[in-house]
């Protein structure tokens, strides 16, 4: 694990920390004619190499920078303006399952999904349960329940804000009851109905404000229970 945390501690100095808003223009520009991105690629593989600090290692730092320029190139060829936000998030998780890869090969490990403690297993389905099944479930209850005025203020709003804002608080209310913090909840729950009085103040539409009380009561409501199943299933196995 300790090795993940270098190449993970290498790989946010080399892309975020020490590379400079303009080598990143520079490399979008002239993308494989661009010297930084050469320069860029290196000083992963320096970094790499001095915070592994192994000689054993530097083979498999070389197979780090050779991918690392890979992905780099297929990104900067293949994104545009409008994309670039999808080819950022691809570029990191591809970087991130390399460096992963490289771990698993130097350590000469076998990637076994069955030797994951059961506690893994609960909070991971705990977790995924919260997210998007979670707001179709929401969802398809309060859809019996449509105000006149909900559609009239999508065009002021984020898209999809609301979706994602369910399903962070949802994760943080996991997490708060999982570290035993319960009183957080409350705290969430007042944060979440100041932030939100102002919009429904200038709505003046009672059914909108009920709408969403609804909808913010079952949110909570689901993952306080799924938090408490977590919780008890995870005490079981101590």
């Amino acid at each position: 694990m300790i090795l993940f945390i270098k190449l993970l501690l290498a790989h946010l100095l080399g892309d975020f920390i020490w590379q400079p808003t303009s080598w990143v223009i520079h490399k979008e520009a002239n993308k494989h004619k661009s010297i930084y991105l050469y320069l860029h690629i290196l000083l992963h593989g320096f970094l790499t190499v001095i915070l592994v600090g192994k000689i054993s290692f530097i083979p498999y730092a070389v197979l780090i920078v050779f991918t690392h320029g890979i992905i780099d190139l297929i990104k900067l060829n293949f994104q545009k303006n409008e994309t670039k936000r999808t080819w950022f998030v691809v570029d990191q998780i591809a970087h991130l399952l390399i460096l992963t890869g490289v771990v698993f090969l130097y350590q000469n490990d076998n990637l076994n999904f069955y030797g994951f403690d059961n506690r893994f297993w609960i909070l991971i389905t705990g977790i995924v349960l919260v997210t998007k099944p979670a707001s179709i479930f929401i969802k398809t209850i309060i859809s019996i329940w449509s105000p006149e005025s909900q559609n009239s203020h999508q065009d002021n709003s984020l898209a999809n804000a609301g979706n994602y804002i369910g399903i962070l608080e949802r994760l943080f209310i996991i997490c708060f009851i999982l570290t035993g913090h319960f009183e957080a909840i409350g705290f969430l729950l007042a944060a979440k109905s100041i932030f939100r009085f102002g919009d429904l103040k200038e709505a003046k539409d009672r059914k909108l404000t009920e709408y969403v009380m609804i909808g913010t009561l079952i949110s909570f409501g689901i993952a306080i229970l799924i938090g408490l199943a977590m919780q008890s299933l995870l005490l079981q196995l101590l």
